[in-house]
């Protein structure tokens, strides 16, 4: 895919990526598409090449994923790719049965044990609504019909150039997954 195709980044927050449709349910400076992705994105179908989604999907009810999968398939172009980053809930639970507090970014204060510190972070104080494993996110966007479901690393992408990994962040902590439509 070329560099030049239309971009979505849904989810974009208080900082939106130049050069990328940014699309937020928060209205800011930057965000061209605002609302609430469980009542639809104010978007043609088909519309862009990539969409991708870093540390936003985890936010929503479970129940809702789902069809905010399904609606970001929509305005994907045929062969279009989603790149999604959520907190690496396989990851947290190594930690945790590895005994390596340090990997938790909790600090003593708000949680001393290491238990404690995974279930904070993993819900990160209430704002996670649906935390991922590979298999259970691979699993949903079956559901809502993507194909060709992708581990991928940091910076890397299986489907895509430079431009789609662009807005990978949190490496630490987080797991990334492509799909296409």
């Amino acid at each position: 895919m070329a560099a030049s195709g239309r971009r979505l980044n849904w989810g974009c927050g208080p900082e939106p990526a130049p050069g990328w449709i940014n699309a937020d349910r928060i209205e800011a400076p930057g965000v061209e598409v605002v609302g609430d992705i469980r009542q639809g994105l104010a978007m043609p179908a088909d519309h862009v090449e990539w969409v991708v989604a870093i540390h936003a999907l985890q936010d929503l009810p479970y129940l809702d994923v789902v069809p905010a999968l399904e609606e970001l398939r929509r305005v994907l172009r045929a062969g279009g790719v989603l790149r999604l980053a959520v907190p690496d809930l396989d990851r947290a639970i190594r930690a945790y049965l590895n005994g390596n507090d340090g990997y938790f970014y909790v600090p003593d204060t708000h949680a001393a044990s290491i238990g404690t510190k995974l279930v904070t972070q993993i819900v990160w104080y209430g704002s996670v609504r649906t935390p991922f494993t590979f298999d259970a996110l691979a699993e949903l966007l079956e559901r809502a019909r993507f194909r060709d479901v992708v581990r991928c690393a940091y910076r890397q992408s299986a489907y895509g150039d430079d431009a789609l990994v662009a807005l990978d962040n949190r490496e630490r902590e987080s797991l990334f997954v492509e799909a296409r439509k």
